[in-house]
Formats: C-alpha cells, sequence, structure tokens
C-alpha cells in the first residue's frame, strides 16, 4: 500500500454513510470490491437495525422556536413543561426533574435516560458543537438506542450549543416538544474477507466504515478501514499458520451494532478466534498512537517490547476501548484496538470537520505498516502466546460499558 492508494480510498469514501443507509450500502459494496482486487474471499453478512423517518420535530420556548432535530426512535410526542437546567445528576438535581423537560449537559447515556426516565422527567434536551466557532453551524442527529432506553420512551431533541446558551442565559420558562416520527427496520451490513491459513484457528481484525450523520468519517473511521486493506495487502502472500478475517463493521457509531451482530451470528466460530485486532482512527498528521487491551497485562508489555525493537513510538495499556474491539473481548475473545489519537481542534471526530484534509496518507502507510508486521508475527506464530481468559478487572471494565453495571460514581 502506497500514499496513492491511501488518498483514492479517501477520495472515494468522502460521503456521510450512516448505518443502515444506502450510503452504507453502496461502501460496503466498494470494501468487498476492494479486498477482492486484493486476493481475498469476500462476502457482504446483513442485521437488522432500528430504523425512523422524521415527519416532524419542533422546539419552543416560551412561544420561540428552536431549531432541533429530534432522536431518532424516542417516538412521536406533543408535551409541555417547565425547562429544567440540570448540570448535575447527584439525588437532589434529579429530584428536581419531576414534570419537566430537562436540559443535560451529556449525551443520553443508559444511566442518565434511566434516572430522568425514573424521576418522572417529561423530556430530555441534548446539545453540540462549538459555540465559538462561526463555521460549525450544523445539528447532530442524535438516536435513542435500544440497548440505552431498554423500550422505554421520552420525547427527546438535540440543539446546537449556541441554542443551549441562550435558552440558560435567557431564563427561558415553558417549552414544548413536538416530534412526529414513523419507525421500522432496516438493513445494515458487515463486509468479511477472508485468508486461509493452515489452522483451524483464526485471528480477527475489524474496523468500522460507517459515520455520523454529519462527519465524511475519513479519520473515524476510513482510516481503520484502509488499514485492514493495507493489512490484507501485506499479508496475502504469506500463507499465514492462523487463518485471517478481515471484518469491516456496519453501524458502529449506532452503538457497536456490527461487531455485536458478527459476535451473534459468529459465536461457535469465535471459539477458535485466538485474537481479535481492532483498528479505529490511526493516520493523522498529529496524535500519538496507542494499543489499548482488553487482555492479559502480558499482552500489553509483549506489544511495548514489539514497538521498541521496530523503532515505533507509541503506548499501550489495559482497557476497554470504545470501538468493536469490545463485542469480541466480551465473548471471551483477547482483543486490542490500535489508534492515533489526535486532539479535537486537529483531528476532530463526528461532525462536518472530519475529512480527507485531516488524513496524513504517509503517517497512515507508516501506521500501517507496523501493524501488518504485528499481525504477521501473530499469524505466523507457532502458538499464539496470547492467554485466552479475560482478567477479572478488564470483565468489570466490560460490564460497566456495556451497562450491566453502573460505576459507583455514574
Amino acid at each position: 500500500m502506497d500514499t496513492k492508494y491511501v488518498k483514492k480510498i479517501l477520495k472515494d469514501t468522502a460521503y456521510i454513510r450512516t448505518g443502515g443507509s444506502k450510503e452504507e450500502k453502496k461502501c460496503a459494496e466498494y470494501l468487498r470490491k476492494r479486498c477482492e482486487e486484493l486476493g481475498a474471499k469476500a462476502w457482504i453478512e446483513e442485521f437488522t437495525v432500528q430504523a425512523a423517518d422524521g415527519l416532524r420535530c419542533s422546539l419552543k420556548a416560551d412561544g420561540r422556536e428552536i431549531d432541533c432535530l429530534g432522536y431518532k426512535n424516542c417516538g412521536s410526542w406533543d408535551v409541555e413543561g417547565k425547562l429544567y437546567y440540570m448540570p448535575n445528576t447527584d439525588r437532589y438535581s434529579l429530584s428536581e426533574a419531576k414534570g419537566k423537560i430537562v436540559l443535560i449537559d451529556t449525551g443520553v447515556t443508559h444511566a442518565a435516560f434511566s434516572d430522568l426516565y425514573d424521576a418522572g422527567a417529561k423530556g430530555i434536551i441534548t446539545y453540540s458543537g462549538d459555540a465559538n466557532n462561526p463555521a460549525d453551524v450544523c445539528i447532530d442527529h442524535k438516536e435513542l438506542r435500544g440497548f440505552i432506553s431498554e423500550g422505554k420512551k421520552l420525547p427527546c431533541v438535540h440543539v446546537h450549543t449556541r441554542d443551549a446558551v441562550e435558552l440558560v442565559e435567557s431564563g427561558a420558562k415553558k417549552v414544548s416538544i413536538s416530534i412526529a416520527q414513523n419507525e421500522y427496520e432496516e438493513n445494515s451490513r458487515n463486509v468479511v474477507a477472508y485468508l486461509k491459513g493452515k489452522r483451524k484457528e483464526s485471528i480477527v481484525l475489524s474496523a468500522h466504515y460507517d459515520s455520523t450523520p454529519l462527519s465524511l468519517g475519513s479519520y473515524d473511521n476510513m482510516s481503520g478501514c484502509i488499514g485492514l486493506l493495507g493489512v490484507l495487502d501485506e499479508l496475502k502472500d504469506i500463507k499465514p499458520l492462523y487463518s485471517l478475517y478481515f471484518v469491516f463493521c456496519g453501524s458502529e457509531e449506532r452503538g457497536l451494532l456490527g461487531s455485536k451482530a458478527y459476535c451473534a451470528s459468529h459465536e461457535k466460530e469465535l471459539e477458535d478466534v485466538v485474537l481479535n485486532v481492532n483498528l479505529d482512527m490511526i493516520g493523522t498528521y498529529m496524535g500519538g498512537f496507542l494499543a489499548c487491551v482488553t487482555a492479559e497485562q502480558a499482552l500489553v508489555d509483549y506489544i511495548r517490547y514489539f514497538a521498541a525493537i521496530e523503532g515505533f513510538g507509541m503506548k499501550a495499556k489495559q482497557g476497554v476501548y470504545s470501538s468493536d474491539s469490545t463485542p469480541f473481548a466480551d465473548k471471551g475473545v483477547p482483543a486490542l484496538s490500535f489508534a492515533r489519537l489526535a486532539d479535537d481542534t486537529i483531528a476532530p471526530i463526528h461532525n462536518v470537520f472530519d475529512t480527507p484534509a485531516v488524513m496524513s496518507p504517509e503517517r497512515t502507510v507508516a501506521d500501517t505498516a507496523f501493524i501488518a508486521k504485528f499481525v504477521r508475527t501473530m499469524a505466523c506464530a507457532g502458538t499464539c502466546p496470547v492467554s485466552r481468559n479475560i482478567p477479572d478487572n478488564m470483565k468489570e471494565e466490560l460490564d460497566y460499558y456495556l451497562n450491566r453495571k453502573r460505576r459507583p460514581d455514574a
């Protein structure tokens, strides 16, 4: 893989491709063809996701219209109540939410939604965007995810940060939310490519290719998909001991839905997977390289040594990375995510500024080369040295991340 190839992929995929959309399907077909061009067997696996068409959404404050977008899959509503700005989530603050429409600083997390629903809130307002950047004018289109709401519904709308600040500054009293939408199911898809090894056991590499509603997703995460293609190109002729699966995941931005679907439909095959290597955001001009390992500490130490031997600067740590490595680890597969993390003032994600302009083709090639060397070492190992047991401290972190347990301070 060279810089010309990186630039071509970034150019060809510079469009919004949200999970379940026709653009996501277009990109899936594109990636499948690229894998086949590199000599791999490749196919597409579909899975079902929730969808919604917004028919109507409005937010009024003391009779004044506020630009907003309703959360997809939050239901259809006409509600009115007193505005309550709630910057804290302590018991007293929540006790004041009953019967009110609540403006919060966080997104609609599992804890926030559950607490506000139980407290009797009538609706939720969230916000995002840079109030001090005149070029930042778009409102993100959010979704009330099923694993967040667990079948419960509240009217939720999203506004720009400027309007959220103005609501608080003006002391708005009465607000009303009106939402009408058509909810249904549609298909998202994973792209899978395969290189046969000499053994039954395999290594699964993953990266998501979908974007958020405002983003071209060049950094997050077409960069990771380019990395997968580069690794595939590097390893296609080596005849590895372990078979290699390359999974380009759909609907990651909607809650890791693609990797969750892959793990669910291939649960029996996961017994023979010795390692998952996930790529999520590499190749930016600036930013430190990270390996986040949801496995034994010995793998963290090995990656540090390996990087030093290769002369590649990076940091490695144990943890749960918010990406497609997590569902694999939750199924007992040792997993790690590689990422180059730049400050959001340099390479922002989930907004209109995530474009090919933030990407360094040279850095992408260098990052991919290091990852390919690591994967080759594991794929050609006499025995994969990584323990198949997920440590207890990582199991607890997975419980927190997947909302099975609540952090004491949440």
